[in-house]
């Protein structure tokens, strides 16, 4: 598949991830409480991961998960540090969304889980498009 092709297809996935994750957040009372408390930081980093292979659709996804987790970590730990200047973008929608507001543990869990489905879920599909290509599995990916 193409640069372009790629790319877009990687955007419109975190497209619709961000818009399930806002979901989660918005709608919370009509899910089960163990998904309305977990799914918006699992899609968070899914997106992360996403926005990730858009930058870099044909690195390994063993490095784009790489780089997503370690981009996550370093969030889920910026939380720690509590200055006026960071607590003020925190306190804005967008500065809230990206970065979050206080350290969980919990958080880097669902943090693995989405970067890890999404890795599972581009490896898969991906060498099944190798696989189905009329190169033979040849062409890199």
């Amino acid at each position: 598949m193409c640069d372009g092709r790629r790319r877009l297809l990687y955007f419109v996935c975190a497209l619709v991830v961000l818009a399930l994750g806002l979901a989660s957040r918005q709608f919370g009372i009509y899910l089960p409480t163990f998904v309305a408390q977990y799914a918006g930081d699992t899609l968070w980093a899914l997106m992360v991961f996403l926005g990730i292979s858009v930058a870099a659709p044909h690195a390994r996804v063993s490095r784009r998960a790489g780089i997503a987790i370690a981009l996550a970590l370093a969030v889920e730990i910026s939380q720690l540090y509590h200055a006026p200047w960071i607590d003020a973008l925190r306190s804005t929608t967008l500065g809230g969304l990206v970065l979050g507001f206080g350290f969980l543990w919990t958080d880097l869990a669902c943090y693995a889980t989405g970067v890890s489905c999404g890795a599972a879920i581009d490896y898969f599909v991906c060498s099944k498009t190798r696989a189905d290509s009329p190169s033979g599995g040849t062409e890199a990916g």
